[in-house]
């Protein structure tokens, strides 16, 4: 499975909460993605992707601009790896925060970035803005 199957498979669940409108992950073009951002994923042991993080890293800050992980692999640490990651990059990239934004009706997600650290720092009403100022000297040493 690839990249795109992955990230489809992740937001294929929660569609039914948007009726006939698509959360605009699911009509990314993964290849044009992966050519403009750092993207990483993670592999399972038969070889296919179980998750990934895309990621934009510049002057202007770091900020995780998707990740899913794959209906099969949730609950297994999987995010949680990906998320750690994610800060380790920008901290790497000299950033001293992390921003992302998730859908509003992804309450899940809105649960999942607070326990990671995040807060909200905007929202309308599609989008809720949430960033985390990073430690990265305690990230250096995990």
């Amino acid at each position: 499975m690839g990249l795109q199957a992955c990230m489809e498979a992740a937001y294929a669940g929660y569609q039914g909460r948007f009726g006939d409108t698509r959360l605009p992950p699911m009509d990314v073009d993964y290849q044009e993605e992966i050519r403009s951002y750092p993207t990483w994923v993670v592999v399972s042991g038969s070889g296919g992707i179980i998750g990934g993080v895309i990621m934009s890293l510049d002057a202007d800050g770091a900020a995780i601009l998707n990740i899913a992980v794959h209906p099969s692999s949730q609950g297994q640490g999987v995010g949680g790896g990906l998320m750690r990651h994610a800060e380790q990059m920008a901290c790497d990239c000299g950033a001293d925060r992390l921003s992302l934004a998730t859908h509003v009706l992804l309450t899940e997600n809105l649960s999942l970035y607070k326990h990671f650290g995040y807060a909200e720092v905007a929202r309308d009403k599609t989008r809720v803005r949430m960033s985390k100022a990073l430690e990265c000297n305690d990230l250096q040493r995990r």
